[in-house]
């Protein structure tokens, strides 16, 4: 996996400010908007808002920092606030890793990872419904 800017890929729009995640940069990428998730402090330096400033519930940035709390990369108590894109590059890169022995799937993790799996997200999911997240997708999503 990779990180590039928008204004690198040619099938996002330049005028559009969010960065992507990518496979390598293919055509066929799945972009995951991060709008106001990354805060711009320099001209060359992007840093993650944290997983509690996160206004937009569970993104992909946010289940970097879930599943590196599960896999004990971080502690519970770290939420990668202020951390520039490649530190959030090589936790992301870890956590791939790992779910890789488990084929990216919750149900293949052992019983006591899966319980922390469990517990993680539910309080997660509950902790982005209060700052007012909607997981439920709108006509136009």
């Amino acid at each position: 996996m990779s990180w590039f800017h928008a204004k690198d890929c040619q099938a996002c729009p330049s005028s559009v400010s969010f960065s992507v995640w990518a496979c390598g940069g293919s055509p066929n990428h799945i972009a995951f908007p991060t709008y106001n998730l990354m805060t711009k402090q320099s001209a060359s330096m992007d840093k993650y808002v944290g997983l509690e400033k996160d206004k937009h519930g569970i993104t992909q940035l946010g289940r970097v920092v879930l599943d590196a709390r599960l896999f004990g990369f971080i502690p519970d108590t770290e939420d990668c606030g202020g951390w520039d894109i490649g530190r959030m590059q090589a936790l992301m890169d870890r956590v791939d890793k790992q779910w890789d022995q488990y084929g990216n799937l919750p149900s293949r993790l052992p019983p006591a990872l899966a319980e922390r799996h469990t517990l993680i997200y539910t309080q997660a999911i509950a902790d982005a419904k209060k700052r007012g997240w909607n997981a439920e997708l709108g006509d136009d999503e």
